[in-house]
């Protein structure tokens, strides 16, 4: 690096190189340390000079090093003095523990130490799908009572779909379930000859049912593919893994138990006996029917959360809806599920216990045993329990303040020649929202400022063909505009801090995440297969 810094720099070739003593190669883990940390130390600097004084987001991961140790970095979203969303990688730290009260000392100790003000943060956004869901649930209530204009939006492009599912975890039986799913589709796919009698069972069950007349012919359907594996850091991965299996159920039964039958060895015998029980188990039938209605709700608005140019209002309206899809579910959806999973079951020759009987359940202790029925289990401890842990993810990433905040916040959206523009509402934005950011003088001129605006803005010719807030953004400064409605241009840049116009930082986390789970897959499928 010296070498380098020197053919461009006569300075350090003269002093450093032609100064330093022979025996210097800067190759000890110390002065390599040191090096790094001043480094760090410049980069930090020049991100701080960046930020200045205005509000930021502040943006958060976690992730456990090669060491095995809880390793926190910190992102900082802000608009720079040109207009443009800079979102800065600020620090890494280690925390001892993912308490909520060591998560904010840590944090505050960092933002402290670059000069940033905790009440400046007006947004924020953590790792939802990760172990530490439950943390940040606190870690937001904690900042609250610092700062109560920090609010907290989901990211718009982050994998809800894992977070549902790790929601859905939460119950004992559904986590057994999603164990026995990988355990299930691991065996299917350890080899390339089970693969190819998956797909000619398959085939052949397709060419029975044509015969049959169950289901029709046409170009692109009824095609023959493979059962997909769920994967922690792929979207909807696990919807797509159940509508996978339900598709190719019997001949992954038979593959099965060709398997339990022939395989080579005890072990490959003993497993395969052992997923075609679970296959064969009304428990695992009901749980994956039950997760595919679910998923199929979800699923839309996660699709719809993932597209890279977003549309907040009708996004906000799907959260709505699928809100009330999965309450709907619940009050009126069990008569209808039973009688889907019973049908399943009898096709499939899966034995369908008696709704009335005394449920039983292994392993719980008789002085705790409850007198229910077998219905009640299946209605309640988990069909029940299942939605209602949806519903509760959702409200939390999806409460009524962030879902009015982001819906008033499209009022500013110069999209489609500023059609949603409203002076009332973005006046109402600011009082429920901003309260702190303006004055009550600054709030009546910003009213005046608006109709202004109104006329003046929208009909500028480098200003009325734009699509986003950011655009509009950095066009009022590169048109002087930010000058003449500065307080406009105030909430703009609050606005922007929230992190739901780019998602690029959590498509950086969600990729490394991505990189290092098909890496290790790598490693698990073809080197151990063939070393």
């Amino acid at each position: 690096m010296l070498e380098l810094l020197a053919s461009y720099n006569e300075q350090v070739g003269a002093l450093v190189l032609d100064n330093a003593p022979q025996n210097a190669k800067y190759t000890s883990h110390q002065i390599q340390k040191e090096i790094l940390h001043v480094f760090a130390r410049n980069i930090q600097s020049s991100i701080r000079h960046d930020i200045g004084d205005p509000r930021f987001c502040l943006i958060i991961d976690e992730a456990r090093d090669e060491s095995r140790r809880e390793q926190m970095a910190l992102v900082i979203r802000f608009v720079d003095r040109s207009g443009f969303i800079r979102e800065r990688f600020l620090d890494i730290v280690h925390v001892k523990d993912t308490t909520a009260s060591t998560l904010k000392k840590e944090i505050s100790f960092v933002l402290s130490h670059h000069n940033l003000d905790v009440q400046n943060i007006r947004g924020k956004r953590y790792d939802g799908t990760s172990n530490m869901r439950g943390e940040w649930n606190g870690l937001q209530a904690l900042f609250i009572n610092d700062c109560p204009y920090a609010y907290y939006v989901h990211c718009l492009a982050h994998q809800l779909q894992l977070a549902l599912i790790a929601a859905a975890r939460e119950i004992s039986d559904v986590h057994t379930f999603f164990q026995n799913l990988i355990f299930i589709i691991n065996i299917v796919n350890a080899s390339c000859k089970r693969n190819d009698e998956l797909r000619a069972f398959q085939a052949a069950t397709i060419e029975h049912l044509v015969d049959i007349g169950e289901i029709e012919t046409g170009k692109g359907v009824n095609q023959v593919g493979g059962l997909q594996r769920p994967g922690d850091s792929r979207w909807s991965s696990h919807f797509k893994s159940i509508c996978s299996l339900i598709k190719m159920y019997g001949a992954t039964c038979l593959v099965l138990e060709n398997i339990a039958l022939d395989g080579s060895t005890y072990s490959q015998r003993g497993d395969a006996a052992f997923s075609f029980k679970l296959l064969m188990s009304f428990d695992f039938a009901f749980i994956f029917h039950i997760m595919k209605n679910v998923m199929r709700i979800t699923d839309v608005l996660c699709q719809a959360l993932q597209q890279k140019s977003q549309d907040i209002l009708n996004a906000m309206h799907l959260v709505t809806t699928t809100k009330t899809l999965i309450q709907k579910l619940r009050d009126d959806g069990w008569e209808t599920l039973l009688e889907e999973v019973i049908s399943f079951c009898k096709h499939q020759d899966i034995e369908v216990p008696d709704m009335d009987d005394c449920f039983s359940s292994v392993g719980r202790s008789r002085r705790k045993k409850k007198s229910i029925t077998v219905e009640h289990h299946y209605r309640v401890d988990i069909f029940t329990a299942i939605i209602d842990q949806q519903l509760q993810e959702l409200n939390n990433r999806f409460n009524e303040q962030a879902i009015e905040l982001l819906k008033l916040s499209t009022t500013l959206d110069p999209k489609n020649n500023y059609k949603l523009f409203s002076v009332e509402d973005i006046c109402l934005l600011v009082d429920k929202f901003y309260p702190e950011d303006f004055s009550d003088q600054e709030k009546t001129h910003l009213r005046f400022q608006l109709q202004h605006y109104e006329l003046d803005v929208p009909n500028h010719p480098k200003l009325k063909n734009i699509s986003s807030i950011a655009e509009l953004c950095q066009g009022l400064v590169e048109t002087e505009k930010s000058t003449i409605y500065p307080l406009v241009d105030r909430l703009i840049r609050l606005i922007l801090t929230l992190p739901v116009s780019t998602a690029t930082t959590e498509r950086a986390f969600s990729a490394m995440k991505i990189v290092k789970t098909r890496l290790r897959n790598l490693i698990e499928d073809d080197f151990l297969v063939d070393y």
